[in-house]
């Protein structure tokens, strides 16, 4: 085989490895992105059913219900025009509180029921989530709209 046939082959596997590992990378990048919606957008069906994405927003006053078993809550996030019901199964955060912007993160279930597997809270007073403040700001561009 002369040289020229062996550069060819060395740079064509090099060309097909690095193709791959772009490949893998861009794979496992798409994987692990996570959209946000607001309550609106859900409602209107813009969010995606079979994967993992945040809702934010407001917890609504009067909202949070705690089951029996100490663990389980539910509560409703609004973007003052929507509302979605938030099922989560676990601690909720130090800061939690109703009337507090609120981001959860997991897939819509059945009914419009966001199923929740991880709730993040604002860190102090006059800290709100990006993605909650984003929610209302839409929330009340729309509500203007009507």
């Amino acid at each position: 085989m002369k040289t020229r046939h062996k550069r060819f082959i060395l740079v064509a596997a090099g060309l097909s490895l690095l193709g791959i590992a772009a490949w893998l990378v861009l794979s496992a990048f798409q994987k692990n992105l996570v959209f946000f919606f607001t309550p609106t957008q859900i409602l209107s069906g813009e969010a995606p059913r079979n994967r993992n994405f945040r809702v934010g927003g407001m917890v609504e006053k009067a909202s949070l219900q705690r089951q029996a078993d100490g663990i389980t809550v539910s509560f409703i996030v609004t973007d003052t025009a929507q509302r979605v019901r938030v099922n989560y199964r676990g601690i909720l955060p130090d800061l939690f509180k109703e009337g507090k912007g609120v981001v959860a993160e997991g897939k819509l279930g059945a009914g419009n029921v966001f199923e929740a597997e991880q709730v993040l809270a604002k860190h102090d007073e006059n800290y709100m989530p990006p993605d909650a403040a984003y929610a209302l700001k839409q929330g009340k561009q729309s509500k203007e709209k009507k």
